[in-house]
């Protein structure tokens, strides 16, 4: 990946409280446009680095760069370039939502004719209009969530960073919420996103995971699964023992070794690439009307090969 490609770039970067290492030498590359998510557990560093990378707390040691700013040297001019959602969603209780709007209007600078036109365009996206003369603590807690992330994105930033941005939501609305995220990143922002809902993952594009202050995983999520797990269950249901057979020839010769299961035959494989993708087609081919379903890892699964891996190389290096 080269400079131009990354809007955030973090180089070693080191955080200790006094012999306590939070942070060990991790480094990051986000790519400009991309949902980037950032695992871990409660005190594995997470947030730490998240702080550095904003600019409100200085590193022991390492470069961070985010849209071309030199965040240890210039904290504060960072923060025009970024909006910022926590799980707790900075909204004023005994303000109303549009008292909450004009007051992060005036923070960002953004004049009378910028905020109506912006906010205008945000109360639409997010469905916020009903809302909009209320008291943040009356809003359920889906309500707020769009608020938050609609004020984060107010004045127009270039990369957004979301800590835990959909806790305590119910699905449907974490699903809806997801669906903001992606405008956003369809509409150029890098997402910066931490989330304890491992299946979350699998909205974004590149996996990071830091357990103990140290990276143990740094990945697409289809590397993720090649990587850290059994593999894709594929299934191809032909509907006769004639059709099973000629399936299962089709995908030998493939060199793909194939099982008969309930109603069909099952494969598995590492990932879907093109090779393997070629293979089912040819398979399908094989015996028309041949019904195929693919059963991908679960993401928690996936996570917990990581963990597992993490742990022998943890167990290594102590020996």
């Amino acid at each position: 990946m080269s400079s131009d490609e990354s809007i955030i770039r973090a180089e070693g970067i080191t955080k200790r409280f006094g012999d306590f290492v939070a942070v060990d030498d991790v480094s990051l590359r986000v790519v400009r446009g991309s949902i980037f998510a950032f695992l871990g557990a409660n005190g594995s560093g997470k947030s730490t680095t998240i702080r550095m990378l904003i600019g409100l707390l200085q590193p022991t040691a390492g470069t961070i760069v985010v849209d071309g700013i030199d965040v240890i040297a210039h904290p504060r001019r960072v923060r025009d370039h970024i909006g910022y959602m926590g799980q707790k969603v900075s909204l004023y209780q005994g303000l109303s939502l549009r008292e909450n709007v004009e007051f992060y209007a005036g923070l960002y600078g953004l004049s009378a004719t910028q905020l109506e036109d912006r906010w205008g365009a945000l109360r639409e996206r997010f469905s916020l209009g009903e809302a909009e003369r209320e008291k943040p603590e009356d809003l359920p807690a889906g309500v707020r969530q769009r608020a938050g992330l609609a004020l984060s994105t107010l004045h127009r930033p270039r990369v957004l960073f979301l800590d835990e941005p959909t806790a305590g939501v119910d699905v449907h609305n974490r699903a809806l919420f997801w669906e903001l995220i992606q405008d956003e990143a369809d509409a150029g922002v890098t997402v910066f996103v931490t989330t304890h809902f491992l299946e979350e993952a699998d909205y974004c594009d590149w996996i990071s995971f830091i357990d103990a202050g140290r990276l143990v995983a740094d990945a697409s999520p289809s590397e993720l699964r090649r990587r850290f797990s059994s593999g894709y269950v594929i299934h191809l249901a032909p509907g006769s023992d004639a059709g099973c057979e000629r399936v299962e020839r089709a995908l030998a010769e493939s060199g793909l070794a194939a099982q008969r299961d309930v109603g069909g035959v099952r494969v598995r494989a590492g990932e879907l690439d093109a090779r393997t993708q070629d293979a089912l087609t040819r398979a399908v081919a094989a015996a028309p009307g041949t019904q195929l379903t693919i059963d991908q890892p679960e993401m928690t699964d996936v996570f917990r090969g990581l963990m597992r891996a993490a742990a022998e190389r943890a167990a290594e290096r102590v020996a």
